[in-house]
């Protein structure tokens, strides 16, 4: 846990780290004990060999989001079956800003082609998008099976939301050398 207490005794968003596939019953774990839990889910066509099938699954695998007094429930938490650890950075629970809950839980509304990735890109162009629901936020281009995919990075978890949108939402932002 971490040492400052002024930190520990306000509520926060916090990234807890499950076991493979506990994702949903950990949410819902944690939801019958009274926490604010965030399971981002998405859509994704799975096939099996005599079907296909549409089905939810989580966005960040193995990830859950919770709101909470680290202080007073810390404990409480990781006794929760499925929980492995919270996630840290520099020893310390990871405090994630609530504007990127908030991103990601706009980006869930509005767009169908989502994939993550973790904070570490592959070199590319720095784009803005400059129209949609997105316009303003910047990012790194890629193109992938012949689709414009945008990367935006979300810092306080060191994850990327990697999303489809066509070119003309895009520009490339000039180097600043």
């Amino acid at each position: 846990m971490s040492d400052s207490k002024e930190t520990n005794s306000i509520p926060h968003w916090y990234l807890l780290y499950t076991n493979p596939r506990a994702e949903k019953k950990v949410d819902a774990e944690l939801r019958l004990r009274g926490f604010d839990v965030f399971l981002p889910l998405h859509k994704t066509l799975r096939q099996w060999s005599d079907r296909k099938k549409l089905v939810e699954v989580p966005l960040f695998n193995s990830y859950i989001f919770i709101y909470t007094q680290l202080e007073r429930n810390y404990y409480d938490i990781l006794n929760v079956n499925g929980i492995v650890k919270f996630v840290n950075f520099d020893k310390t629970p990871a405090i994630v800003d609530p504007r990127e809950i908030e991103l990601i839980k706009f980006v869930l509304c509005e767009f169908e082609d989502i994939e993550t990735g973790s904070k570490i890109i592959q070199a590319g162009s720095e784009v803005e998008v400059i129209a949609g629901a997105l316009a303003g936020k910047k990012g790194k281009m890629i193109k992938n099976q012949g689709k414009n995919k945008v990367i935006i990075e979300l810092e306080s978890i060191q994850q990327s939301l990697i999303i489809s949108m066509p070119e003309a939402y895009i520009r490339m932002v000039k180097s600043s050398s």
